[in-house]
């Protein structure tokens, strides 16, 4: 079996019987062996957009996750089932398997595309939109890019409000390299991958005194996300139990596509 560790070029290598290699280039902040969720997550989302597909449901309106355990950089394999599929909708769900052991469980909801045209003069509308273009934005890093190889060499990213890991912030994303090696990761999947940073970009902690670390991710999205750049305008919203939330507006150099959320357990980290 194939190992891309060494030198990887994608995040996964898909293989025939449904299995995929984990790279290093998943790999998070918080463990040397755990991957951060966004690679996963967009993953699973590959899995439903594969599933819906055979329905003729070509919109992923809602992707949740339940993230059970830390995923491991590791040999993952992703089983998914289809609900209930009607006229205009599907939903699905999907386990995601380390070594035997469930680590996430999702959901989905898939629904049928259709032309429609929108009335002149709706409230809201037309959809607000980025004002700095990843053109015009300035780059951005982690800071814990350099120390391994991991999300932080997966993805590039650009400021286009506010500083990254300083609060409240709009930060562009767009993917290095291939989620699976030899294929072009869809809109859906590039939105996935950094739609899970919304608690790091916009943290208000610092995170080598503190963790802020989401069991869930809920993406939304009105409608087909466009390009390989995607906008997370992400904030981060503490209680004094220890809990947290994370919540971001979701763009692509068109306009407002969605929105994320995270719910967040806060701790203070033992030195």
């Amino acid at each position: 079996m194939k190992h891309p560790h060494n030198h990887p070029t994608s995040a996964y290598v898909a293989h025939t019987d449904g299995h995929c290699t984990s790279s290093a280039l998943t790999r998070g902040p918080w463990h040397p062996d755990h991957q951060h969720a966004g690679p996963p997550v967009a993953l699973v989302c590959r899995a439903f957009e594969a599933e819906a597909h055979k329905h003729g449901l070509t919109h992923l309106a809602r992707l949740t996750a339940n993230l059970l355990r830390p995923v491991p950089i590791s040999d993952l394999e992703v089983k998914v089932a289809t609900i209930y599929v009607g006229r205009n909708a599907g939903h699905f769900s999907a386990q995601l398997m380390a070594a035997g052991k469930e680590v996430g469980v999702f959901s989905a909801l898939a629904q049928r595309e259709s032309e429609f045209l929108l009335p002149e003069g709706l409230p809201g509308h037309p959809l607000p939109t980025i004002a700095t273009p990843p053109k015009e934005a300035t780059p951005a890093y982690f800071p814990f890019a350099g120390r391994h190889t991991g999300y932080s060499d997966l993805v590039e990213t650009r400021e286009a409000r506010g500083h990254i890991f300083d609060g409240p912030c709009a930060i562009w994303f767009r993917l290095h390299h291939p989620l699976v090696e030899g294929e072009a990761p869809s809109p859906y999947q590039r939105v996935a991958v950094a739609a899970d940073s919304g608690n790091g970009i916009s943290a208000v902690l610092d995170y080598q005194r503190y963790s802020f670390v989401n069991s869930d991710l809920t993406i939304n999205l009105l409608r087909r996300p466009l390009g390989e750049w995607m906008c997370l305008d992400a904030r981060t919203w503490l209680g004094s139990n220890g809990c947290g939330l994370a919540e971001s507006a979701i763009y692509d150099e068109h306009g407002l596509i969605g929105r994320a959320s995270q719910s967040l357990a806060v701790r203070q980290l033992q030195h």
